[in-house]
């Protein structure tokens, strides 16, 4: 089976990573949800495929139905028929999923690599930018940390250098993570735990165990 890792991470919180390694029939073989026919190229069918399998397994993980997922108008997806907040992600051949019954959260997976360093001005504040340096791992556990604080918040239109903070870490090949979101006059505070494999850095938010 291509499940790298399933996590409970509470009585129905949990998260899980996924390595593609089927091909489009063998996915249509695993379940009857089929992709949007607007979703052209051949991997973002398999990544969204492999998304779709992957949120079954972690529902069934805390002892649910899975019925499919629909969007908001935002784009944020949840469980068709169930009050549990979702969230994916997806760097090919790597699909991340997590799921809560509670709270709003996020989980995002990408591989790093030194374009994140020509793009790290608009994403990072001037204290993150210094914290990184020129450490393209590190660069990529900020992009992910930041990814993660925007798909928790849920809704579109956050600068991520203005209004996603970041406190300042010493980076090891996992550990927390702490940031701030800053919109509409409010703040919110997400704690977030990071991974670091050889090919992937993976960020998700923690939840309380309960």
């Amino acid at each position: 089976m291509p499940l790298i890792k399933i996590q409970n991470t509470g009585n129905q919180s949990a998260w899980a990573l996924w390595f593609i390694s089927e091909d489009e029939q063998e996915f249509a073989s695993l379940m009857e949800e089929q992709p949007d026919a607007t979703i052209i190229n051949p991997i973002k069918r398999l990544e969204w495929l492999a998304g779709r399998v992957l949120l079954r397994q972690l529902t069934e993980q805390v002892g649910l139905t899975y019925q499919g997922t629909f969007k908001d108008e935002y784009g944020k997806p949840f469980l068709k028929n169930l009050p549990h907040h979702i969230s994916l992600s997806h760097s090919f051949p790597y699909v991340a999923a997590q799921i809560d019954l509670q709270e709003d959260i996020g989980i995002d997976l990408e591989q790093p690599k030194s374009k994140l360093l020509t793009i790290a001005h608009r994403i990072l504040s001037p204290t993150e930018l210094i914290d990184a340096g020129q450490d393209v791992v590190k660069h990529c556990v900020y992009w992910c940390a930041k990814e993660t604080m925007y798909k928790a918040y849920g809704k579109k239109g956050l600068h991520f250098s203005d209004q996603l903070h970041i406190k300042p870490f010493v980076l090891l090949n996992g550990g927390d993570l702490y940031g701030r979101i800053n919109a509409k006059g409010r703040s919110r505070d997400l704690t977030m735990s990071y991974i670091i494999q050889p090919d992937y850095v993976l960020v998700h938010t923690k939840t309380q165990s309960t």
